[in-house]
């Protein structure tokens, strides 16, 4: 009972020390917190890493990535996004921007000078536009035909759009084939751009196997992170990859479906094909007497 009410204390210490982080222009020092939180700063370091799956220091540079990767969207200048987000120095802000995916400036202009393949193709679910670059995919996309492109541009506004090559056409052939059934796993590179929190949610989520669910609050859990539930879905809902980042699998926490990008009733069949139908009953043989 004891240690029961112990783990509870250092998790509602741990919660007010992420949301001082979190709050804070600049991360606060370890010393600091440990105090605010009533331990010394060696327990409180080992105990905020048991919790949160990261040490104080790694969970402050993830915030400021993710802010930084907000900022860059709608800054006037790279530098501006760089300050905004809390960065002292751009080398710091340009050595976090690798883990984004791309440089700053590229990130912030809607993949300039990146060359984009595509092809668009049907499903049991729909059409689908399957975009990649020479890392791998990078978008896949649900909708009608005469919005796909419109998507792949809004996403990439600024990147070199050509039709798919051969190895493309391949992948795009392996995506349907996912899609249609999905025990089907095929191994494909994914060029998975987010923060750092994001990739470690898209990351969880293609370890799910197919017809496997998990709360939001269970993939918090998971991830170490159990107060970040709202950014867990958040992750979630600007997923681009569908199917391949299986965020159709994350339900709410009574199991009902909640929120999906690309509509309920996809994410209802999703579901639906991912889980297959339970196998009759042999029928009972009819006993002599009983004829």
């Amino acid at each position: 009972m004891m240690q029961a009410m112990k783990t509870r204390d250092h998790r509602e210490a741990i919660d007010r020390a992420c949301r001082r982080i979190e709050s804070s222009e600049t991360p606060p020092a370890l010393a600091a917190l440990a105090a605010e939180a009533g331990l010394s700063p060696w327990h409180f370091q080992r105990v905020f890493k048991a919790v949160v799956g990261l040490s104080p220091k790694r969970y402050a540079m993830a915030r400021r990535e993710q802010e930084f990767g907000r900022r860059l969207a709608g800054a006037k200048s790279v530098t501006h996004a760089i300050y905004d987000a809390g960065y002292a120095a751009s080398s710091a802000a340009y050595r976090d921007s690798r883990q984004l995916g791309m440089p700053p400036a590229a990130l912030r202009d809607g993949g300039a000078n990146e060359t984009i393949g595509y092809a668009t193709a049907s499903t049991r679910l729909g059409p689908i536009l399957v975009a990649a670059t020479d890392r791998g995919i990078c978008m896949v996309e649900f909708g009608s035909r005469a919005t796909l492109l419109e998507a792949l541009r809004a996403r990439f506004p600024r990147a070199t759009l050509g039709r798919a090559d051969e190895q493309l056409e391949g992948w795009v052939r392996s995506v349907v084939q996912t899609i249609d059934s999905p025990l089907h796993q095929p191994s494909l590179p994914l060029d998975i751009r987010g923060t750092a929190f994001q990739r470690r949610v898209w990351h969880a989520l293609t370890r799910l196997a197919p017809g496997e669910t998990v709360s939001y609050g269970e993939l918090a859990r998971r991830l170490k992170a159990p107060t970040s539930t709202r950014a867990v879905a958040r992750a979630c809902a600007t997923n681009g990859i569908a199917v391949l980042v299986p965020c159709h699998r994350v339900v709410a926490a009574d199991g009902g479906l909640a929120g999906y990008k690309w509509g309920l009733a996809r994410k209802k069949k999703l579901l639906g094909l991912e889980r297959p139908a339970p196998a009759a009953k042999p029928a009972r043989e009819k006993t002599r007497a009983g004829r």
